[in-house]
């Protein structure tokens, strides 16, 4: 008899079914099997916050699948992820299958464990425990919160704000931090200073670079040499001076290493280090979690990477210490442990830190069997586990003060010496810009005494300007959020995500920047939901939902509170018209859609018609820049921080869209506009005696900038497909274009996707070749279809493989290898039980319906013809007022 155990992916199942052997069946879940309806009412405040749950069919299969495994079964193992989401994947799962009566006699146990390990499995085989409602209970508060956010404030958006929609109740919070740090960036005044520099050197000719710290008897503020004039009167000063060793200051300091990961720190290394955003890292982190392959066993290599603890287990301690004593050296092991304490604020979701599951799996022994993000990112996890548990790095640090004999001019030189190198044998810190550089034991100075002589060589004065705070990273943004105290480690990635899916913000030189409908949104949201989107009450949102899952509140009660107050603030827009928000919105935004013109004139003065002034509009499609004298005056522009007149690059605008110039060959105007779907590059105009001859167009690709894309890039656009040249094994053509779902190349009947960096028009046949290397690698062409020489393919599908004959295809029979089908078997699938490609049924139905329209119309027209005519009716006043309050609106 065998026990059912239930896991979330198909690799973990893989992993552990392995591990417990043939006395279990193992199934995924693949996530969560239900979620609420996209749809008004799944969450009903009015009935205590009841809800309501849907499956999709990949839910109802998987539920079916363990249902059919359950019969002669005496446990269910839930051993869903050991976090709030695995506990209620666990929760939904049981449900369900109460709800199909299919539990009975069959004893229901939850097991977790950390590590995805043949110990650890087993020992969490052989202790379950039950489901966690405290925890569930919190899943549900933070599900309904997010639902009621979603659904209630979305429709606001919608109706006063045209072309947005809420990002979500801390992705707008994510957002707000990003739209005020660009606040302040636009405000920022840079102010002016100077340094002065020496270069030194010593009685031996040792040469050595001082920094002037006083000047007259006085010590410099930043300030204090503020033009061109103070810093060169510093400079003579330092070259006129008989300069020698005034003072020296010595002292031992020590740097210890940093706890291993969180998966907050694990994202913000990644991205600073590897270059990984926060969903490659999560993504990496879970396939090393669930089990590589390495040479026949499937292994887990490090812990759940969901977790916001910094302690590790004993058994591990004292495996990475042998490691240090045996490997890098005894002197590298510090005389006891290192403890690191946890700053989580929810004790049961702390877990271990994330930390290879054996530390004798070092990444060298490992690399042959993992990826090239696999290996980086697991070398980054081990060196840092392994470095937490090592010795402290010592430094001799020395400061060197060189005076004139009144000690009226100093300079200062600093320098290190790493006595002991510690920790930093193995990992170094890396820093944001928003750290100071721990760059000590770069610089060094050589020896010196008090009263030794300085020959100088030359001094310089070096001009300088403060500088505004930095954009957010992707690092950076995510230790905002964790300062603060907003979103938990199983959200970060998925809220950068969802800013950036949305187009409210987009990521340059891998800064966010915000998008103007992200500013917008922004704009909106403060102005009339100020508190739903205050860092510290989402801060403090997040402390109730902890104390949920700790026990410590009742989940109905957190709602009850927030819906009272929300759902007034929701009742109190109502009365808003689009006036009134527009009104807001320009007042606050404008002085980023209207900057200050260099000569002075008025930004909002409208060139077009000469006098009206620019402001905010609503369209169907969103906001807009346009003139106060429609209709009269036409003008219109793209949201943007751009002058009315002339972007950066000098292309005139005419009617709202912006002209690069005239194409090489037929010599029409080669415009960028703005579309309902975004901006476009279009190539003349329509032709009004032919209303069915449409100009050619073509769509930017993805975080192509429209107010930088040259002429020359247009035109390539509007060119595509572009051939890239011939194969090197077949010699077949390879070309490259831009489809809906991005750039890709094509070889014959092959596409090829390319990745959302590539440059459709300059990518190369090595690129290109790659690319269709990946995709022909699930298709395998058998041969020529012997009645219309058609080639005949295998290839690889989302429910398995099939065979494939221009239109018509065939499922392979289960199990087998579409490497071992061969083209007389396929022939005879295609005959017996091949099926035709499924067509889109629109334009089909579309035709049927206009076909009996059509028939219905000439019928009725007949009817008319019989028919007396009546005298019209009379006319219904119509509802002017009424319309004009809807436009209002």
């Amino acid at each position: 008899m065998t026990d059912v155990v239930v896991v979330e992916s198909p690799a973990k199942a893989k992993t552990i079914n392995k591990y417990l052997g043939d006395g279990y069946i193992v199934l995924a879940s693949f996530g969560h099997v239900r979620d609420l309806p996209p749809k008004d009412g799944s969450v009903r405040p009015d009935e205590n916050f009841a809800m309501s749950w849907q499956s999709d069919e990949r839910g109802s299969k998987q539920i079916a699948a363990i249902i059919k495994a359950l019969r002669g079964a005496d446990t269910l193992y839930l051993a869903t992820d050991p976090d709030r989401e695995g506990e209620a994947i666990s929760w939904h799962v049981r449900s369900m299958l109460e709800e199909k009566k299919a539990l009975k006699g069959i004893e229901v146990q939850r097991v977790t464990f950390n590590e995805i390990t043949k110990s650890a499995v087993r020992h969490a085989m052989a202790h379950p425990r039950d489901l966690d409602f405290p925890l569930i209970e919190a899943y549900l508060a933070r599900r309904a919160l997010d639902y009621l956010v979603g659904f209630t404030l979305s429709p606001v958006l919608w109706r006063k704000l045209p072309g947005s929609r809420s990002a979500g109740r801390v992705q707008s919070v994510a957002l707000r931090l990003i739209c005020e740090r660009e606040a302040e960036i636009e405000v920022f005044q840079p102010r002016e200073y100077w340094t002065v520099t020496a270069a030194l050197s010593t009685v031996s000719g040792a040469p050595f670079t001082a920094r002037l710290t006083h000047l007259d008897g006085k010590k410099l503020d930043q300030f204090d040499l503020n033009n061109a004039v103070l810093a060169e009167a510093a400079r003579k000063a330092v070259e006129t001076a008989t300069l020698s060793v005034h003072a020296i200051e010595r002292r031992k300091t020590r740097r210890n290493p940093q706890p291993p990961f969180t998966t907050s720190t694990l994202q913000q290394e990644a991205s600073r280090k590897l270059g990984m955003g926060a969903q490659a890292t999560m993504r990496t982190a879970q396939q090393l979690y669930e089990g590589i392959d390495l040479g026949g066993e499937t292994v887990g290599l490090i812990t759940y990477m969901r977790t916001d603890g910094v302690q590790m287990a004993a058994e591990a301690i004292n495996a990475i210490r042998q490691h240090i004593s045996k490997d890098i050296g005894a002197d590298y092991l510090p005389e006891q442990p290192r403890h690191y304490a946890s700053k989580a604020k929810n004790a049961q979701e702390a877990h271990e830190a994330v930390r290879p599951t054996n530390v004798s799996l070092s990444p060298a022994t490992v690399a042959p069997h993992l990826t090239s993000d696999q290996r980086r990112l697991y070398e980054l996890i081990w060196k840092r586990a392994v470095a937490s548990q090592m010795a402290s790095a010592t430094l001799d640090q020395v400061a060197v003060d060189i005076a004139d004999p009144a000690a009226k001019t100093i300079l200062r030189a600093n320098g290190s010496v790493i006595t002991f190198d510690g920790f930093l044998r193995l990992y170094t810190e890396s820093y944001d810009d928003n750290d100071k550089a721990a760059d000590d034991e770069s610089r060094m100075l050589p020896a010196m005494q008090e009263r030794d002589k300085t020959a100088l060589s030359n001094a310089d004065a070096e001009q300088h300007f403060t500088q505004p705070p930095p954009r957010f990273s992707e690092a950076s943004l995510v230790k905002k959020m964790e300062e603060i105290g907003i979103g938990r480690p199983s959200t970060y990635a998925s809220i950068l995500t969802v800013l950036r899916d949305r187009n409210y913000v987009m990521l340059e030189n891998k800064r966010f920047v915000p998008e103007a409908r992200g500013r917008l949104v922004t704009a909106f949201l403060v102005s009339f939901f100020e508190r739903y989107v205050d860092p510290q009450f989402t801060a403090s949102l997040e402390e109730l939902l902890d104390d949920i899952s700790d026990g410590r509140a009742e989940w109905k009660e957190v709602l009850s509170s927030f819906w009272a107050s929300f759902s007034k603030a929701v009742e109190d827009t109502r009365e808003l018209t689009i006036t009134d928000v527009l009104n807001a919105l320009d007042a606050d935004l404008g002085p980023f859609f209207f900057p200050p013109r260099t000569d002075g004139s008025d930004p909002r003065h409208c060139t077009s018609c000469g006098t009206g002034r620019l402001g905010l509009k609503l369209g169907r499609y969103g906001a807009f820049i346009g003139c106060s004298n429609y209709p009269e005056c036409q003008f219109t522009r793209r949201l943007s921080a751009e002058s009315a007149e002339e972007d950066e690059g000098g292309a005139a605008l005419k009617d709202g869209m912006k002209i690069l110039g005239q194409h090489p060959v037929t010599g029409e105007d080669i415009t960028v506009r703005q579309g309902p779907w975004g901006l476009y590059v279009q190539q003349g105009e329509p032709d009004p005696a032919d209303k069915k001859a449409k100009p050619r167009r073509a769509s930017l690709p993805k975080n192509t900038d429209g107010d930088k894309i040259t002429l020359d890039q247009a035109v390539g656009l509007l060119s595509l497909p572009r051939l890239i040249g011939p194969h090197p094994e077949t010699g077949e053509p390879i070309e490259a274009g831009l489809g809906r779902f991005g750039p890709y190349v094509k070889m014959g009947k092959v596409f090829g996707s390319l990745d959302k960096d590539d440059d459709v028009l300059t990518i190369g046949l090595n690129r290109a070749v790659d690319a269709l290397a990946k995709k022909l690698a699930s298709i395998r062409t058998l041969g020529a279809h012997p009645k219309d020489g058609e080639p005949v393919m295998v290839r690889k599908g989302r429910f398995g493989p099939y065979v494939q004959h221009d239109q018509m295809v065939a499922t392979l029979p289960r199990g087998t290898d579409m490497d071992v089908v061969t083209l007389e078997e396929a022939l005879t699938l295609l005959t017996e039980k091949g099926k035709p490609l499924k067509k889109k049924a629109t334009a089909t139905k579309k035709k049927t319906t206009t076909k009996k329209t059509a028939e219905k119309k000439t019928k009725d027209t007949e009817e008319k013809e019989k028919t007396p005519k009546k005298a019209p009716a009379a006319k219904k006043p119509r509802a002017t007022a009424t319309r004009k309050k809807k436009a209002e609106e």
